[in-house]
């Protein structure tokens, strides 16, 4: 009998590890590489769109918007020591678009400031480019997020299609494949955001469709490196968090030496996280220096345009009136874990893809229902 239940068996593994090669033949038969294509450059297109057109804070003095929040912080970036970027020094007013980022972030901006350095010193000179708003500046600053949403957003959409539809083999009919590929590369939100509010989310979110689809195609080393790089890049990938520890712990339970698996996921994480921190790990002051900055409380537990329970609440509660800060905190962090931790537990128990999806809608609903919007 178990000669015969591995002979079932054997087969049934092969064509699960054959998956991703069949949905990559279908991929190219059924024309679905050219379905990308077309769409991509119908996104690119509305991204171009959107761009030609103003932005928030555009001559707005005395902060301009986030668009000279990005510009500011290549400014700093490119201009003073990598100690001093989250550090209020004579040079670097935080109360002037301070980073408050973790440092994937700034090492982002260091690196699209190299390039408006070489093109036009002017748009990053420390000090006298506040407001910099000449129309090479302001194309050159465009062109910094178009060229992310490119080189990560995009390649990361493919990636997440091509492991979905592998895994999810009744899924692949060239239309269905075609709208999930339009419904998030043509996403009106991300676009607006990045492209007319001036952000760089396509990077974080990038990194994050891309832990996604290497979770569901079980390279969980690889999904732990590029979640981590998306929390680095911008702290509200926690919101992801939950799901991830929920499926990936879950998943080492069920392999056959579980505390290996659990110590590479853990060095993996480690790892990721010294090497982004390492300017910054040298001293306990330092550490905390950029810490500070990621989690501004003082801004309340909501802001004004943020439609989540505690700001359609307070209509009713006048929750900032009533609470200190210290007791909003506590009350907002047990409010979040009691919404994500039962598709977190979920996952642990019974790990699945379909589980670990619906743990992603569940937690990200969480988080930005209750957690502290300061955050």
């Amino acid at each position: 009998m178990e000669k015969e239940r591995k002979k079932v068996q054997k087969p049934k593994r092969e064509n699960e590890s054959n998956n991703l090669y069949d949905v990559s033949c279908l991929f190219f038969q059924k024309g679905i590489m050219g379905s990308f294509l077309l769409i991509s450059i119908f996104g690119l297109l509305l991204r171009v769109s959107v761009s030609l057109h103003s932005y928030s804070g555009a001559g707005s003095p005395p902060k301009f918007g986030d668009f000279e929040a990005q510009r500011h912080w290549m400014e700093i970036t490119t201009n003073l020591p990598i100690k001093d970027w989250y550090s209020n020094t004579t040079y670097n007013d935080l109360s002037y678009w301070g980073l408050d980022y973790p440092p994937l972030t700034a090492y982002q901006s260091y690196f699209h400031g190299l390039i408006l350095k070489y093109f036009d010193p002017n748009s990053v000179s420390l000090f006298t480019s506040r407001g910099h708003e000449t129309h090479f500046g302001k194309l050159l600053m465009r062109w910094t997020v178009l060229s992310s949403d490119l080189l990560i957003f995009f390649p990361a959409v493919l990636y997440f299609v091509f492991v979905y539809h592998g895994v999810n083999r009744s899924s692949g009919d060239k239309s269905d494949v075609a709208w999930h590929i339009a419904i998030i590369l043509i996403n009106p939100c991300l676009i607006l955001i990045d492209h007319g509010h001036f952000q760089y989310n396509c990077i974080s979110l990038g990194l994050t469709l891309g832990a996604v689809a290497a979770v569901l195609s079980r390279r969980n080393l690889l999904a732990c490196v590029l979640f981590c790089l998306s929390l680095n890049h911008k702290q509200m990938s926690a919101y992801y968090a939950p799901a991830f520890f929920g499926h990936l712990f879950g998943s080492c339970l069920r392999r056959k030496n579980p505390p290996l698996e659990v110590l590479k996921l853990g060095l993996a994480v480690v790892g990721t996280f010294a090497i982004v921190w390492w300017p910054y790990l040298h001293s306990r002051d330092a550490f905390f220096g950029v810490l500070s900055r990621l989690a501004p409380f003082e801004r309340g537990i909501y802001e004004d345009y943020v439609a989540n329970f505690w700001c359609s609440t307070s209509i009713l509660i006048k929750w900032k009136r009533l609470f200190t800060t210290h007791s909003l905190r506590l009350v907002s962090l047990v409010a979040t874990t009691l919404t994500f931790l039962p598709s977190m537990i979920q996952q642990i128990l019974a790990p699945s893809s379909k589980g670990f999806l619906y743990g992603l809608l569940n937690s990200s609903f969480a988080f930005y229902l209750f957690s502290f919007q300061g955050m």
